[in-house]
């Protein structure tokens, strides 16, 4: 049984995870703003505090923290929250870890399969390529950054660039869930998915075995907007209309958030399997219909 702690264990993956490590007899810490239940502990990374309870004989920590990418359009004051919410609460982690020389197991920190640049393109992106030079890639470059500081205290470091997460509840596929199904833009950018049960299997895995590194997180099926929005209106038993929502109007709502929904590329997931991960929805039929 392994002490863990856990950064925004009250999001959609982090509810999830808690559930399935606690079900693995792990013990599970949560750190949050307004903690209610026994389990959570305060912090408030503005302010620079940390409960030290929450890291008293800690065995890892999990960094789900961040504000959510697509939930605001991006003025200047809501990438410095995209960015801080995910780079200063690490930062502060770091701090506290190092000020109590608590030597962690490991550091086990989530970020973004749009690590590369958010652009569409015939290359398989693999985890050496380089960071992209949008403002995406940059974020994800500075979030990485803070969790691999960690090394400077000898604590295993685990990365995983996550692609959209499929769940029941919640997130991107909620969205998704409407009356008419359409592809977005000229609907050949590719979408990189996972399923939220096999994220959590990774993260359970970076606990409980030697799986360290940095790892792209989605799924080896490989779907454009026009695929995958088919495939989603089949298994919703919902109408698909092959018009795609235009460039321009997507723009026109989103600004420049738009270009998450208009770019996308494909990960490939070989490093995983090579170390010896077996996905439990590795076809998008089957991820949705368990949905």
């Amino acid at each position: 049984m392994a002490k863990i702690l856990v950064t925004g264990g009250t999001g959609l993956v982090g509810r999830r995870l808690t559930a399935l490590l606690t079900e693995k007899n792990h013990e599970v810490r949560i750190l949050s703003r307004n903690p209610k239940n026994i389990n959570e502990f305060k912090w408030d990374f503005s302010k620079g505090f940390l409960d030290d309870k929450a890291i008293e004989n800690i065995d890892y920590i999990i960094h789900l923290a961040g504000a959510g990418i697509a939930d605001k359009r991006w003025t200047k004051e809501r990438k410095e929250v995209i960015v801080n919410s995910r780079v200063a609460t690490a930062n502060l982690i770091f701090d506290k870890i190092k000020s109590q020389n608590i030597l962690l197991k490991g550091f086990i920190s989530a970020s973004g399969s749009n690590y590369y640049g958010a652009q569409t393109t015939a290359k398989v992106f693999k985890e050496s390529d380089a960071v992209g030079t949008d403002f995406l890639g940059q974020v994800c470059q500075k979030w990485e950054a803070a969790a691999n500081q960690f090394k400077e205290l000898n604590i295993p470091v685990t990365i995983l660039r996550t692609g959209v997460v499929l769940s029941k509840t919640g997130g991107a596929l909620e969205k998704m869930r409407t009356p008419i199904v359409s592809p977005l833009g000229s609907g050949n950018q590719y979408m990189a998915w996972i399923h939220i049960d096999d994220l959590c299997n990774l993260y359970i895995k970076a606990v409980e075995e030697n799986f360290v590194g940095v790892y792209n997180t989605v799924s080896p099926e490989f779907h454009t907007s026009k695929t995958f929005s088919k495939a989603l209106a089949k298994a919703i038993k919902r109408l698909y209309l092959p018009i795609a929502v235009p460039s321009f109007l997507l723009k026109l709502v989103f600004g420049e958030l738009a270009i998450i929904l208009l770019h996308g590329s494909r990960l490939s997931s070989d490093k995983l399997e090579k170390k010896g991960f077996v996905f439990k929805y590795k076809e998008l039929k089957r991820a949705l219909e368990s949905l």
